[in-house]
């Protein structure tokens, strides 16, 4: 199983990035939640956001409501995260994450996570 994301790179502040997870030897479309979490320098892997496998849901967390948008397209095996309006704290490695499940507190928690991607780095200078 490999999830590849990739988008992201350095922007001013207020700028847009739309970052792509693309995942193979996944059973993509078979109930597997596709989640972005991101991690700064010395912080703790956070939440950032979810999409349900049938995209009945969305979950976002607190601070990417109203810029962050997460979609999925399961005929292309990849999930995508539109960020708009960034800022320099949202500067970060976003990684994006697979599993099964449905609710939001289950898919928030990192380390219930098995298939990870490497990561794309998001940088916005102010």
């Amino acid at each position: 199983v490999q999830l590849q994301a990739s988008g992201g790179g350095l922007v001013q502040a207020g700028g847009s990035l739309r970052l792509s997870c693309t995942a193979s030897g996944l059973p993509f479309a078979s109930r597997y939640a596709m989640t972005w979490f991101r991690q700064a320098p010395g912080k703790e892997r956070e939440f950032v956001g979810a999409v349900t496998w049938d995209l009945r849901a969305t979950y976002y967390a607190d601070f990417a409501k109203g810029r962050f948008s997460i979609s999925r397209d399961n005929t292309a095996n990849t999930v995508y995260l539109r960020m708009n309006r960034l800022k320099p704290e949202d500067t970060a490695v976003y990684h994006c994450a697979a599993r099964e499940g449905t609710t939001r507190s289950y898919l928030e928690q990192a380390f219930r996570y098995v298939y990870w991607g490497r990561g794309t780095q998001v940088t916005v200078s102010s």
